[in-house]
C-alpha cells in the first residue's frame, strides 16, 4: 500500500487549522538579518518583521538542501512512499529548484514536484483542493491532477502602499511604476503564466485600487462559483472590510482572510491587500 504525503512551503498563507487537519507538509523559508535567521512561520511572525522594518529591512532565503533532504528521509522513515510537492512560483524563488536538487538525492520515494507559478493562497487552494482529493480518493495521480487543475484556475491580485520593497528585494519582474508613488499610481499587481509579477492594472489612489479588487471578484462571480481568499499585510481593517463586501457577491461560496508569511512580507513591505480567485468546477 502507498503512503502518500502533500508538502508546500510556508508561502502557502494556509491556516494552521488547514494545515493540521489535512496533516500538509510544510518546508519552512528563512528570514535574515545581521545578526539572526530565522524560519519562515515557525521562529518570526509577520507582526515582529513590521515591528523591526525602521531598523532594518532583512533578506529571505531558501529552505536548504540539507533541511529538504531530512524533511524526505523523515517521512520516508514514517512510512511514505509517494511525495507531491507544490511550491511558490519559480519565477519568485528558487525553491522550487533545491527541491528538485533535494529529489535527486533521495532513491526509495516517488516524488512529483509541481510549480504553483504563484504564491500566498494562489499555492495554497491548489494544496488545499489536493488534499480534499487525496482524503476521498488515496489516489496519487488524481491528487496530482486535482492540484494542477486549480492551479490553472486560480489567480492572484493585490495592491501594496509602495514598490519599494519590490524594488528592494529584486522582485519587481515586469511592474511598471518607477514613478508611479509620485502620480498616486497604485498598479493591480498579478502573475503571469511565467509565474513573474506584471502590471495587471493601473489605478490611481489606494480607494480606488481597492475597488478594483472587489470588482475583479465580482465580476469572476458572474461566469462562475468561486472561491476567494483575502490576503493582507499589516491592514488587517482594510482586508476585513474588503472580506465582508465579498461575502456578500452572488456565487461566492467559501471567503478566507489570511495574513502572508514573514517571507512575502520582506517584500510586500506593509499595507498589503491581496484576492486570491479560484474557480469552483
Amino acid at each position: 500500500m502507498s503512503k502518500i504525503a502533500l508538502v508546500t512551503d510556508s508561502t502557502c498563507d494556509l491556516p494552521q487549522e488547514i494545515i493540521k487537519r489535512y496533516d500538509i507538509k510544510i518546508l519552512p523559508l528563512k528570514v535574515i538579518y545581521s545578526n539572526a535567521e530565522y524560519k519562515d512561520r515557525v521562529d518570526i511572525t509577520p507582526e515582529e518583521i513590521y515591528s523591526r522594518f525602521d531598523e532594518e529591512i532583512p533578506k529571505t532565503s531558501l529552505p536548504s538542501l540539507g533541511e529538504c533532504i531530512d524533511l524526505f528521509n523523515k517521512l520516508e522513515s514514517e512510512g511514505y512512499t509517494h511525495l507531491i510537492v507544490t511550491t511558490i512560483s519559480s519565477g519568485l524563488s528558487g525553491t522550487i529548484n533545491m527541491i528538485r536538487n533535494a529529489k535527486s538525492a533521495i532513491e526509495n520515494l516517488v516524488i512529483e514536484i509541481i510549480d504553483s507559478k504563484s504564491l500566498s493562497m494562489g499555492l495554497g487552494y491548489p494544496v488545499l483542493e489536493g488534499a480534499k482529493e487525496l482524503e476521498k480518493t488515496k489516489d496519487y495521480h488524481k491528487t496530482i491532477k486535482k492540484i494542477k487543475e486549480v492551479i490553472s484556475r486560480t489567480d492572484t491580485y493585490y495592491v501594496v502602499k509602495t514598490l519599494e520593497y519590490l524594488k528592494k528585494g529584486g522582485r519587481i519582474g515586469r511592474v511598471e511604476g518607477t514613478i508611479g508613488d509620485l502620480l498616486r499610481i497604485k498598479p493591480i499587481i498579478s502573475i503571469n503564466e511565467e509565474g513573474v509579477y506584471y502590471t495587471y492594472k493601473k489605478i490611481r489612489g489606494r480607494k480606488r485600487s481597492l475597488k478594483a479588487l472587489y470588482n475583479l471578484v465580482k465580476e469572476r462571480a458572474e461566469k462562475c462559483m468561486i472561491n476567494v481568499a483575502v490576503a493582507h499585510g499589516d491592514a488587517y481593517d482594510e482586508g476585513i472590510d474588503l472580506l465582508d463586501k465579498i461575502k456578500k457577491i452572488k456565487n461566492v461560496k467559501e471567503v478566507t482572510l489570511t495574513q502572508i508569511s514573514p517571507v512575502l512580507v520582506v517584500h510586500t513591505g506593509p499595507g498589503l491587500v491581496g484576492v486570491i480567485v479560484s474557480d469552483r468546477i
